[in-house]
């Protein structure tokens, strides 16, 4: 300190060139967290809202009410589509979900509620809330329709995470940015007397000048007696560069991706390993969703006896694109007798035929019946 001390004893004018401001901070990079999690989240919430709501009774599908709730109207301001992507965001994102029914039977997803737990008795439900409207009513649970995903809210599991990675973003963003900028030197005439005032004026003025450079493609400045302002090279562009971001960017969502059991190379539409990748979505991330979505209506809105009985909801995803996808497969399990067609229908997602030989089983390429091959040298 006594080699500054005596400089600034030395050189007064450079005692209020420290009280200048020329530095301007980075803000925090809190968009990353919102970018990783809209796009793992939507991205499960869009093939949850493409699975279809079967409700069966006797072995037949039924178009009923609860058909046209659950697959084209739950409530009077969502589609079928909205609703199950909204249903699916929120569960994942804070980690349950409420459902309530209103008594003019719309399906309405709670904003915010309090959960009241009971050792031996259901829980309750009460200051549910919807749009900002609170309802006045406590809700039972066998009234609603609740789930929970996981143990903790994905963003507080996250956080710590994404405050890693938004720190290293920020000087990796830093540096990219110092690599190309425009660079002055400011020469002021220290004869003249640095008042306050001067000072003031001094800095609005250096101000002026940054806010001119990067805010505008061109900028003029004005020649002053007894300051001057010359620009100098920006040094050397060789630096992090912008590959670099947005393989940071890439990882932070492959990361959220791993957590919710998204493969990475479909999350960045990599058709190389797509096929594999689809598989891999469908069985352990989709599945086990739509299973909890499905035993949680069963439960809900069918009693005991009723679901004994064959009344039940079946949630289905279908993972193929076009039926000619599954059709030499198709073709190969009828053709071996291990299934018959009203099976293999049913499987890929059609409606059985009330026509009784789609339930035969058949063998051979010429789907002659088992009965008709027991020929040759048993005749």
């Amino acid at each position: 300190m006594g080699f500054i001390d005596s400089v600034l004893r030395r050189n007064s004018e450079l005692e209020w060139m420290f009280d200048l401001d020329l530095t301007y901070e980075t803000t925090q990079r809190a968009y990353l967290k919102k970018m990783a999690l809209e796009t793992c989240i939507n991205f499960i919430g869009r093939t949850i809202s493409q699975s279809d709501f079967r409700f069966i009774e006797n072995g037949k599908r039924q178009l009923n009410n609860w058909h046209y709730l659950f697959n084209v109207r739950p409530n009077t301001d969502q589609s079928a589509a909205d609703f199950w992507q909204d249903f699916t965001y929120k569960l994942i994102d804070e980690n349950e979900i409420l459902v309530i029914k209103t008594d003019s039977d719309d399906f309405l997803i709670a904003d915010d509620f309090t959960r009241n737990e009971f050792a031996v008795y259901p829980d309750t439900f009460s200051n549910v809330m919807v749009k900002g409207y609170t309802f006045q009513r406590t809700y039972q649970m066998d009234e609603v329709i609740y789930l929970t995903h996981n143990n903790e809210k994905l963003s507080k599991f996250t956080d710590g995470m994404f405050d890693d990675y938004a720190n290293l973003f920020s000087r990796m963003l830093e540096i990219a940015l110092r690599n190309y900028q425009i660079r002055g030197m400011v020469g002021i005439d220290s004869t003249q007397q640095l008042t306050k005032e001067n000072r003031t004026r001094l800095q609005n003025f250096i101000d002026k000048l940054f806010n001119s450079f990067k805010n505008n493609s061109i900028a003029l400045v004005p020649k002053l007696k007894g300051f001057e302002y010359d620009e100098v090279a920006s040094g050397e562009t060789k630096g992090q560069p912008i590959d670099e971001l947005t393989k940071l960017k890439r990882s932070l969502i492959d990361d959220v991706a791993n957590i919710l059991g998204i493969p990475n190379a479909l999350i960045h539409g990599e058709l190389a390993e797509y096929e594999t990748a689809i598989k891999a979505y469908v069985k352990f991330c989709i599945s086990p969703l739509l299973r909890k979505i499905q035993d949680e209506l069963n439960a809900k809105l069918f009693t005991k006896k009723e679901h004994l009985a064959g009344s039940k909801v079946e949630a289905r995803f279908i993972a193929y694109s076009s039926i000619f996808e599954i059709a030499e497969s198709f073709d190969k399990l009828v053709a071996s007798g291990g299934f018959s067609r009203n099976e293999l229908r049913k499987e890929a997602g059609y409606e059985e035929s009330d026509d009784p030989e789609l339930d035969k089983f058949v063998i051979t390429k010429n789907y002659q019946t088992t009965e008709a091959v027991k020929g040759g040298e048993n005749e």
